[in-house]
């Protein structure tokens, strides 16, 4: 069964993708953005929607918001809230319309929405995830434009 949406703890990802934006703190606006670039990545590969979730006070006032879409969504927590909160109450209101897969290293969040009937996973398991399904979408991309550039070879 294909999942309602993949929520993600966006900060818990990142502080565990250390390859990820390499050198950039990670509440950086450059490691956020390479962040939503990678997951929009593996929605383009899987087909699954997503919401990233941040808590909104690791942002500067002043740091422009990512463009969300339906199938990409990016959400900061207000003052008073968490990300977690968001997620929680996301998990629960998905819940009718399917599996909904949580991806953090907080594992009361985790127990939580456990809990509640919904899919878990790790932050690494998840990279590791994502790092396979874009390697196997490289792969098949160098392997079909072989297959083109030998169909156009002109013959000596």
């Amino acid at each position: 069964m294909a999942l309602a949406r993949i929520l993600i703890d966006g900060y818990s990802l990142l502080h565990n993708w250390p390859d990820l934006a390499p050198g950039q703190p990670r509440h950086s606006e450059r490691a956020r953005d390479e962040l939503i670039h990678v997951l929009t990545q593996y929605h383009d590969v899987t087909g699954e929607p997503i919401t990233i979730f941040f808590d909104g006070a690791g942002a500067p006032a002043s740091a422009a918001k990512p463009e969300s879409s339906r199938e990409v969504e990016v959400l900061f927590s207000r003052a008073g809230q968490t990300a977690d909160d968001l997620i929680e109450r996301a998990a629960h209101r998905f819940q009718s319309y399917g599996e909904v897969l949580v991806v953090t290293d907080d594992s009361a969040e985790r127990d939580t929405v456990g809990g509640m009937g919904g899919s878990v996973s790790s932050c690494a398991n998840f990279i590791r995830a994502v790092e396979m399904a874009l390697t196997e979408l490289r792969d098949e991309l160098r392997s079909r434009n072989r297959t083109e550039r030998s169909r156009f070879k002109r013959p000596k």
